[in-house]
């Protein structure tokens, strides 16, 4: 089993530990910040103060590069008027470790840790947004959670689905049940909202589709006609940044919950 889970990383992860932006030279409003896993692995974090929000948003990038290469990402969504928080994965950027599954979980869920006990956020003022691969952290954190929001951009279903779908026969009977999203998917209490490209050739647009049918609370799918997996917000910069701002701004108009 140990030998399958192994396999199954060394096609799911591509990290980056050369590219780093030094902290130094970050853009002003971007502080680099650690935090610590419950396994021990110390994590590069950016931490993103919107004053005019009581709000958090927690951010997991895609399965290549890291964290340093997703800032234009999170400065705009700050601008959509929200305080974000965005880790670089185990094994990633400035992160001690190695990536695999659980410990993305763990990742996980040392950030949302972080965000309630050390920067103050209570669950009910907590978005979860994940891309690619980072909707299997951002779906497992958030079950049976009365989180504000989820948003998932290019969720896969599973790692079986997955091989399957790039004929990678051997490897969809070792993933057994890697990164299951849509076992998970009806354990999600809080609004969703689900955003994909009719044309992703990385993981298709079904995926997503499928997800947000599973999906059984309050939730709304965003469809990009023509974008591909990594081109969503250059196909349609309006459609894909003005469904996540009025997400977030219908959360941060939602009354606190004590």
């Amino acid at each position: 089993l140990t030998g399958c889970s192994s396999r199954v990383n060394q096609f799911a992860f591509y990290p980056d530990t050369q590219n780093i932006i030094p902290a130094e030279k970050l853009p002003s409003g971007v502080d680099e910040i650690f935090i610590t896993t419950e396994d021990n692995v110390r994590l590069q974090a950016y931490y993103l103060k919107n004053p005019s929000s009581e709000r958090m948003l927690i951010f997991f990038h895609g399965n290549a590069g890291n964290i340093c290469h997703r800032i234009s990402d999170i400065i705009n969504l700050k601008k959509c008027g929200i305080n974000v928080l965005a880790i670089s994965y185990r094994g990633y950027g400035k992160s001690s470790g190695t990536p695999s599954e659980k410990g993305l979980y763990n990742d996980g869920a040392a950030a949302l840790d972080y965000a309630m006990q050390t920067l103050g956020y209570s669950v009910e003022n907590i978005i979860i947004f994940g891309r690619s691969i980072g909707p299997t952290v951002a779906v497992h954190i958030s079950q049976h959670k009365d989180l504000a929001g989820l948003i998932l951009i290019t969720p896969l279903t599973s790692a079986k689905a997955q091989a399957k779908a790039q004929g990678l026969g051997f490897l969809s009977f070792l993933a057994g049940n890697a990164f299951d999203n849509l076992s998970k998917i009806s354990h999600i209490k809080c609004p969703l909202l689900v955003i994909h490209g009719t044309d992703d050739r990385v993981l298709s647009f079904s995926m997503g589709k499928e997800i947000f049918d599973h999906a059984l609370g309050e939730k709304q799918l965003v469809i990009i006609e023509g974008a591909g997996h990594n081109n969503l917000s250059q196909v349609d910069s309006e459609k894909y940044w003005g469904s996540i701002a009025e997400f977030i701004r219908k959360a941060n108009r939602l009354k606190v919950i004590s």
